[in-house]
């Protein structure tokens, strides 16, 4: 009696299979490349997204390709402050930070931090948590804003890749905090898009892709449908002059700007509520989000 298993097989199961041969030529232009991916924002606290964001991190790992994840931590900071009867106070989006409040930013991102690697290596990657702020992996300045003294703010003067190279060297996927260490080695606060967006830039890597809990640049705010894919340099450039891009996104648009003048190829801004985001924008054709070119 001749088999019937293949008469069996779903059309939905045949589709998985086109769906990988769509992946192949992706994974095989960037295998052994980096990407940095900064993720943050109220996803954070989510566990099924935070999960599929990393399951997809561990997914361009084990496909031969080196992640760097940098990761914010503002709702854990804000919880910490508010329990300590603190309230936040922001100058032009940045936290302004006391000495007090540094400590609570440290605990907070080492809290997060150890949260990401634990699951990370639940999910069988190798993992280990990286502080900016040791080894001068990133290197700051105090950030003064048309006068405004913003405490223990810091701005990104330089990085030392090294830290970071060793471990993707070794097949870690490296976890870091986005403080920073003065000349004088005071800690300091750094906003994680910029640290994210400027250590992209030292590793010269292929990607710096913001996970975030927006769709990507839109044309008409609110608008979903409005998703612009694909946006050069200069275009990015003259949206923000025309205020198509504003609030939010303007920090985050000026990162990628910011990571492409320092050397990396592509960068890319992705929904985190779009279960596998990441790998939606990186391994299709039609890509989710929005990338930025040079």
């Amino acid at each position: 009696m001749p088999s019937t298993r293949h008469n069996r097989i779903p059309d939905a199961v045949i589709r998985k299979a086109s769906i990988l041969l769509e992946a192949l030529p992706y994974l095989q232009s960037f295998r052994g490349k980096t990407f940095v991916i900064k993720y943050g924002g109220s996803a954070l606290a989510d566990p099924a997204k935070r999960r599929a964001l990393l399951q997809d991190v561990v997914f361009l790992s084990v496909s031969g390709i080196r992640p760097v994840l940098v990761h914010g931590g503002g709702a854990e900071i804000s919880r910490k402050m508010s329990r300590k009867g603190k309230t936040p106070r922001f100058v032009h989006g940045l936290r302004v930070t006391d000495a007090e409040t540094l400590k609570m930013v440290a605990a907070a991102l080492a809290t997060v931090n150890r949260l990401l690697v634990k699951e990370l290596k639940s999910l069988g990657a190798r993992a280990q948590g990286l502080i900016g702020s040791e080894a001068r992996i990133i290197r700051a300045e105090p950030y003064v804003i048309q006068g405004e003294d913003l405490g223990f703010v810091g701005k990104v003067t330089g990085v030392n890749p090294g830290p970071v190279q060793r471990l993707l060297v070794l097949g870690v996927i490296p976890v870091v905090m986005p403080l920073g260490s003065g000349w004088d080695h005071q800690t300091y606060n750094i906003n994680a898009d910029e640290a994210a967006s400027a250590l992209a830039a030292a590793l010269k890597a292929e990607k710096f892709v913001l996970v975030t809990d927006v769709p990507g640049i839109l044309r008409e705010p609110g608008n979903r449908r409005s998703l612009i894919p694909t946006l050069t340099r200069k275009e990015a450039g003259r949206l923000i002059k025309k205020k198509v891009i504003a609030g939010g996104m303007i920090p985050k648009t000026r990162a990628c700007l910011n990571a492409l003048k320092g050397g990396v190829r592509k960068t890319h801004i992705v929904d985190i509520s779009v279960p596998h985001s990441l790998l939606l924008e990186i391994f299709t054709d039609l890509g989710i989000g929005t990338q930025i070119i040079k």
